[in-house]
Order: structure tokens, then C-alpha cells, then sequence
């Protein structure tokens, strides 16, 4: 039997415990109910379980054999700051948060592999089964890292998914090196002058200042970067003043920056602070840049993405594994791990639906297997019994 057809025997269970997820979101670092939802999980199974790794992450930690190679499993559990517009019977019931990227369906595939793994044990080593909070730019990854994730539960290689909306159920998409773009949001802040609207004289309007370095900022891309090194930066909010008949005091940019390499990252925070300070000194106004990276690049190690395309390939045939996808600009904190032990990131799809972070999105629960057996799978044969 093949572990989807095994892991199918569970529908009914994995499908009950992701609905349930779903209807009760929980935001970013605040996982509370889901973590330990995961962890009593875990423990049915004979697991054995770590709380709080990072705040309210769960690691669980399966041993087989004598073996002492190790492989990290990772799935997220955080729902976004939305209000579901779907007429589901299971819909949330928490005003203001939804599972609208599917973290409800990747949290129960990882838990449907551990419930595989402890029956099965067709492994010889160790593996870590890694429930990640706050993945959604609340610094999950970086919480776990900080309190010794990979210190505590030591990897060799570390594998994580994604959930790909109008790609077709069953199939997988990969590519080795550059997978997903990094990600910072950015604050600049104009200081100028305020004084009254019908007296601009007097000011020294930080306004129309923040308009003309939001138009020069687009000049960082096409003309400070090289054009191989793909790049986006978008000013997605600018704020100034709250009355008709002020000139404020300060107005503020803010946005976010897209990139494939922590050292164009770099280029980009030295442009956007230059750019803004000149252009702001034109007006007689200063500027001041706050620059987070939120996410690094996703960068897929070439050995641990052969693996799992591999692995893939197996489970559902060659034909629906494409191995060359081209880099996404949406970004994933999952990078960070893949910073420090070698690993991989892949797409599953999920058929026709409404896009990720839409009100009206929804998980297909018929990919529950597929990506819970690929999970399974890849560390059968990366910890195979000699």
C-alpha cells in the first residue's frame, strides 16, 4: 500500500481536525489552542513532545532504529488578521482572524506523516516534526531559531510545503536555488515644517516632499540594480496629516521590498536611504528610513531538492512533478531554517479556488495525502533502512 492510499484510511480523522483548525483561527504568535490541539496529537501517537519552542511552537521528536542521521519536517500554524467570507458550515468563528493561506491544512499534514511514521517506522533515525508559529511576518521561524531550535533537535536536511490554489490537486512544483524572493517592509519617515494650509510659504511641506521621493524610489530598481538581479519595490501607503487647513509636521512612506539575495536586500536599504534623503533635502525636509527584512530568500539546496521532487515523482508520477518552476516573489520564513541546514521547499496543488489571503479562500481537504505522504515519504528514503 502506498502512503497515500495508507494515509487515505485517515481521511475522515485528518479532515475533522483540520476543520476544526479552521474554525478556530488563532493570529501569529498566539497559537495557544492549535499548539496544543498539535501536541495532545502528537502524544496519542506515542511522540515525544516539546511546548513553547519559540512562544508557542511544538516540535515532536520520533526516534527509530539506530540510526542517528535526522530530518526536519516543518509546517506553519498561524491564521491572518481577516474576516472570512465563506458560507462554510466549519467558517470561522473568531471575528478577525481566517486561515486564508491554508497553515490549517499544512498543520494536519504534518500531524497525518507523524501519525504514518509511528505506525509504520519504515525509518532508521530520528525525525523532527517542526509546528511553527507566526509565519505570517510575526517572526515564527526566527523566535524558534533564537530559542536553539536546531541546538536542541539537530537536522541534516529540513523539507517544507505550500498549498498552490488553481494548480492541480496531486501535482508538485519545485525548483533547486532561488524559490521565493525575500521580504522587508519599510518606513520613511519626512520631516518638514507644518503651518497653515493657506500659508505653504511658512512650511516646509514634508507632503509634497513624501510624493516626489515615493516617485524617485522606483529609479533604485531600474537604475542602482543589475538587470539580472530581479527586484520589486513597492510603496504600498503614504500618511501625512489629518486636517484639510494644516500643512502637517512629518509624513511617512511605507512599503515593501522583494528580492533574491540578502545582498541586493543591502542595495535596496542603502538606495531607499539615500534616494529619500536627498530628495527630501531638495524640499529643505530630512528623511529617516526604518528598513526590517521580514523574510530572506528562499533559497532550495540542489541534494534536498532532487530528494524531494524524488519523492514526489514516486507518489504521484514524473509527469506531475514540474521541476523548473520559475521564482515566486511572495516570500516564506521557512528561509530562514533553510539559512542554517540544508534543505527544501515544494508547492502541492489544491485545485480551483479562490487565491491565498482572500476572504473567500478555502483549503481542499482532498490534498490532505498528498502532501502528508510526500512528507512521509521523503524520510523513508532519506533515513532508509540498511
Amino acid at each position: 500500500m502506498s502512503p497515500i492510499e495508507a494515509i487515505r484510511r485517515h481521511q475522515a480523522e485528518l479532515t475533522a481536525f483540520r476543520r476544526d483548525l479552521h474554525a478556530h483561527p488563532e493570529l501569529g504568535m498566539a497559537e495557544f489552542r492549535t499548539a496544543e490541539k498539535v501536541a495532545t496529537a502528537l502524544e496519542a501517537l506515542g511522540i515525544e513532545v516539546h511546548r513553547g519552542v519559540g512562544g508557542t511552537g511544538v516540535v515532536g521528536v520520533l526516534r527509530n532504529g539506530s540510526g542517528n542521521r535526522a530530518i526536519g519536517l516543518r509546517a506553519d500554524m498561524d491564521a491572518l488578521p481577516m474576516d472570512e467570507l465563506t458560507d462554510l458550515p466549519y467558517r470561522s468563528t473568531v471575528k478577525g482572524a481566517m486561515h486564508a493561506c491554508g497553515h490549517d491544512g499544512h498543520t494536519t499534514m504534518l500531524l497525518g506523516a507523524a501519525k504514518y511514521l509511528a505506525e509504520t517506522r519504515n525509518f532508521d533515525g530520528i525525525v523532527h516534526f517542526i509546528f511553527q508559529p507566526g509565519e505570517e511576518g510575526c517572526g515564527g521561524a526566527l523566535a524558534m531559531l533564537e530559542d536553539g531550535l536546531f541546538e536542541r533537535f539537530p537536522c541534516d536536511a529540513i523539507y517544507g510545503m505550500h498549498n498552490r490554489p488553481n494548480f492541480p490537486l496531486g501535482e508538485f512544483t519545485i525548483r533547486s536555488g532561488a524559490f521565493m524572493a525575500g521580504g522587508a517592509f519599510f518606513d520613511i519617515t519626512i520631516t518638514g515644517k507644518g503651518a497653515h494650509g493657506a500659508r505653504p510659504e511658512a512650511s516646509v511641506d514634508p507632503v509634497l516632499a513624501a510624493c516626489h521621493v515615493t516617485a524617485a524610489l522606483q529609479s533604485i530598481v531600474s537604475r542602482n540594480l543589475s538587470p539580472r538581479d530581479v527586484a520589486v519595490i513597492s510603496v504600498t501607503k503614504v500618511v501625512g496629516g489629518e486636517a484639510y487647513n494644516i500643512i502637517p509636521e512629518t509624513a511617512v512612506i511605507s512599503g515593501t521590498a522583494r528580492f533574491f539575495s540578502r545582498e541586493v536586500s543591502k542595495q535596496i536599504e542603502e538606495g531607499l536611504q539615500r534616494v529619500a534623503a536627498g530628495v527630501a533635502a531638495g524640499f529643505g525636509a530630512s528623511a529617516s528610513l526604518d528598513y526590517r527584512l521580514i523574510f530572506a530568500p528562499t533559497i532550495n539546496a540542489p541534494e534536498q531538492t532532487e530528494a524531494l521532487a524524488a519523492a514526489a515523482a514516486e507518489l504521484v508520477g514524473e509527469d506531475k512533478v514540474a521541476r523548473d518552476k520559475p521564482p515566486a516573489m511572495a516570500s516564506e520564513d521557512f528561509s530562514f531554517m533553510l539559512e542554517r541546514v540544508p534543505g527544501a521547499y515544494i508547492n502541492f496543488g489544491i485545485g480551483d479556488g479562490a487565491e491565498v489571503h482572500n476572504p473567500r479562500y478555502q483549503f481542499n481537504d482532498e490534498a490532505i495525502p498528498y502532501g502528508a505522504a510526500l512528507y512521509a515519504r521523503v524520510v523513508e528514503k532519506g533515513l532508509m533502512k540498511g
